[in-house]
């Protein structure tokens, strides 16, 4: 709930800014002249008391998250360039068995299953509920692993459907689209007209309220570093939400295989490929079951895995899984 109530606050932030510092927006009746640098008074550019920017703001960014929310799977789908999975052929039939499976260990509706043209090894899932999830796997995931290592892989994308996560997800790259939007957008009206008027006519302007101008410059500096930095900081935000999700729905994957080794040996061969997966773009990458970038930037400790991986480190996902394979053996040992 803090993460989407951050992204909310990008929106306010966004479109707040852009009424003050460049509509002159004012909630309250302000003067109809300024000073101007030169000591005379000039017309204030009024916008009247409707915060436009602010509404379209939180419009783009509703608008995006519902269209989010109805075709999310549809539109990664495309992006990606997935295909309906084959009964026809030998490894794709397996692939829609191995779903079916884990569909039914976790009472739940079996997704439709796709394949993602690509070599390197990776898996995703996607969809708002349970009912209209997909669950896609690459060509070079589907190839290299055998049954027990695709019915962990499979469980582990069952498990975030089940628990909801994919929701949270789609919701956050609609979002994070959303923000990139508006930054782009508000970058491209604010450098076609004259950044320094804007910023000086309200800044002077202050002046009848206390002389607050250098006050205000510095918030206008601020707020500008912000829409430019926006972007990124979505994205961050985003990688926070699947580093949180990914241990869970390793633990919760084990539950519906009862085998923590199948994984654990999946996870090794995914972490041996460190080729990128083309097929998927960077606005999808939290939604894999490990980075596509190809890097091993999540296999590293410190400020930059822990703000830029879109994942927790491979090591140690397959370190709790050995942990949880060795208490499985020491229960099963006790009975």
């Amino acid at each position: 709930m803090l993460i989407m109530a951050a992204f909310i606050g990008f929106f306010l932030v966004i479109g707040l800014g852009f009424d003050y510092f460049y509509l002159n927006f004012s909630p309250v009746k302000t003067p109809d002249y300024i000073w101007n640098d030169a000591g005379y008074h000039e017309p204030r550019r009024a916008a009247g008391n409707i915060p436009f920017g602010t509404v379209i703001a939180l419009l783009v960014g509703f608008g995006m998250t519902a269209n989010g929310m109805m075709n999310g799977a549809k539109m990664v789908l495309r992006s990606t360039m997935a295909r309906p999975a084959d009964p026809g052929d030998e490894k794709e039939r397996q692939l829609l068995n191995v779903v079916s499976e884990m569909a039914v260990a976790a009472g739940a509706k079996a997704p439709a299953a796709y394949i993602v043209p690509d070599r390197d090894l990776n898996a995703f899932a996607a969809g708002i509920n349970p009912e209209n999830s997909v669950i896609a796997v690459t060509e070079g995931l589907l190839g290299s692993l055998n049954r027990e290592e695709l019915q962990a892989v499979v469980a582990h994308e069952m498990s975030h459907i089940r628990n909801y996560d994919m929701r949270l997800m789609t919701v956050s790259a609609a979002l994070m689209g959303a923000i990139a939007l508006l930054s782009d957008l508000t970058g491209r009206t604010m450098r076609s007209r004259s950044l320094r008027g804007g910023a000086v006519s309200r800044s002077a302007g202050s002046r009848d309220r206390g002389g607050a101008g250098p006050v205000m410059a510095l918030a206008f500096a601020l707020w500008l570093v912000l829409v430019i930095l926006a972007p990124v900081i979505s994205r961050m935000l985003a990688m926070a939400i699947s580093r949180e999700r990914e241990f869970l729905a390793d633990a919760s994957g084990v539950e519906l295989t009862r085998n923590p080794l199948a994984l654990v040996s999946a996870l090794e061969k995914i972490r041996a490929a460190v080729t990128p997966t083309y097929a998927i773009n960077n606005g999808v990458a939290h939604m894999c079951i490990t980075d596509p970038r190809g890097s091993l930037l999540e296999d590293k400790a410190g400020l930059a895995a822990d703000l830029f991986a879109t994942h927790p480190p491979l090591q140690k996902r397959i370190l709790a899984l050995k942990v949880m394979a060795y208490q499985r053996e020491q229960e099963y040992k006790s009975t």
